[in-house]
């Protein structure tokens, strides 16, 4: 059978299938960062024979490497025309883009930690009126005045007090389940050592991370000013990594992102690929230096020290992680020498520096995925399985040396490739 009559199968429904009178449920992988937040919520469907799991890329700015991420799960999406022709059970999505297309029942979560930034696209204002981030605002939860998802799936129990400022229509489907990544973080912690193994951190090395979100206001997007710093002012001893967000790969491409940081060549500095799970990272950061990105935010849940890099504070909601970590940690100077900045910030850490910042990101910590199966399982109308939800442990990180662009010219040119 064809690979084309095969999804022509697993949309229609025909006498090719094996396995029938499933309920179907369509997942909607827009781009790389929706895919990994997705994997949390259709991995909970695995073993169960009453369900039909399909999976479509809808078009995306950032869509670049997506079908080859799901292609290296085993997993070949249908065409999003073909999607949109055919009936489904459940629809599971990170984003909002065509999702009132669709022809099933849509459940919206979150894709990074809190919703950090304000609607950038101004346009879609009326005079007036206030801007929230996405999954708060009017524009990405109605479409011509009804409200597209069937549930709405948050972090923390304030959203829905906001939810009922910013689009008060859309409270009767809100629900709140906690976050993947908070839960995942928050059991692996004690591995820390272990994942430093892996990475090939030897006795007394110190690993300082570097995360980025995208865009001009990025740590990547001024990245000519700190990287003179990673590479010219950390003594032997440290070792950086670079965890830049899939949107900076996805828009660039990879091979322009290498070429930018040619110059880390030989330096120590580990380029992590945007597929690979990053939280093991994160847990074995002695510091993390970030900007308004999901991943700071997260970073506050480890043993790391933070420090930030100047943000674009006006596009930064209130009150969210983002907002609370900015008035909470020390900011990098490109007058000082890096080292120094780095002891000065463990030194000077205050215990619970970042209490509050880490209690904003979830209200339900330790419960994202039973919650989550539970609503999955209540919208499809069937009782869920009679056994406990079980979450695979973090993988092991590969050793950064394989990162390293220097070190390992074979596997880069598999990553330029990709």
């Amino acid at each position: 059978m064809s690979a084309a009559t095969t999804k022509t199968a697993l949309i229609e429904e025909g006498h090719w299938l094996t396995v029938r009178d499933c309920k179907r449920v369509l997942v909607l992988v827009h781009t790389m960062t929706f895919a990994q937040r997705l994997k949390e919520v259709f991995n909970l469907l695995e073993g169960d024979l009453r369900i039909q799991v399909v999976f479509t890329a809808p078009p995306h700015a950032f869509g670049n490497g997506v079908t080859h991420y799901l292609r290296s799960l085993g997993i070949t999406p249908v065409p999003w025309e073909e999607a949109l022709r055919a009936d489904f059970d459940l629809a599971l999505t990170a984003g909002s883009r065509g999702v009132h297309e669709l022809r099933a029942p849509v459940v919206r979560i979150s894709h990074g930690a809190g919703h950090n930034k304000l609607l950038t696209d101004r346009s879609l204002l009326a005079p007036g009126e206030t801007r929230w981030p996405g999954m708060l605002s009017r524009q990405h939860l109605l479409h011509d005045g009804r409200v597209v998802p069937a549930a709405v799936v948050y972090a923390h129990e304030r959203s829905l007090k906001e939810l009922a400022r910013s689009c008060p229509e859309a409270l009767p489907v809100a629900r709140v389940a906690g976050d993947p990544c908070v839960d995942r973080i928050l059991a692996a912690a004690p591995n820390r050592q272990r994942y430093r193994d892996a990475l090939g951190l030897a006795a007394g090395e110190r690993l300082v991370v570097v995360s980025s979100t995208w865009g001009p206001a990025s740590a990547f997007g001024r990245i000519d000013a700190l990287l003179p710093q990673l590479l010219g002012q950390l003594p032997a001893g440290y070792r950086v990594a670079l965890l830049l967000h899939p949107n900076v790969f996805a828009g660039h491409g990879t091979w322009q992102v290498h070429s930018w940081l040619a110059g880390c060549g030989g330096r120590g500095v580990a380029v992590v690929p945007p597929e690979v799970d990053w939280q093991s990272l994160l847990i074995s950061a002695d510091w993390v230096i970030g900007d308004h990105g999901s991943l700071s935010a997260y970073g506050t849940l480890t043993d790391a020290t933070m420090l930030l890099t100047s943000g674009p504070q006006r596009e930064i909601a209130a009150y969210s992680p983002a907002a609370l970590l900015a008035a909470a940690a020390p900011v990098v100077s490109p007058l000082h020498p890096l080292a120094a900045q780095l002891q000065y910030a463990a030194q000077t850490r205050r215990h619970g520096q970042y209490e509050r910042v880490a209690a904003s990101l979830s209200s339900a910590p330790g419960q994202f995925h039973q919650r989550m199966r539970a609503l999955v399982y209540e919208l499809l109308g069937l009782g869920e399985p009679a056994r406990p939800v079980v979450v695979p442990p973090l993988p092991q990180p590969s050793p950064l040396a394989e990162w390293e662009l220097s070190v390992n010219q074979e596997w880069l040119g598999r990553a330029v490739g990709a």
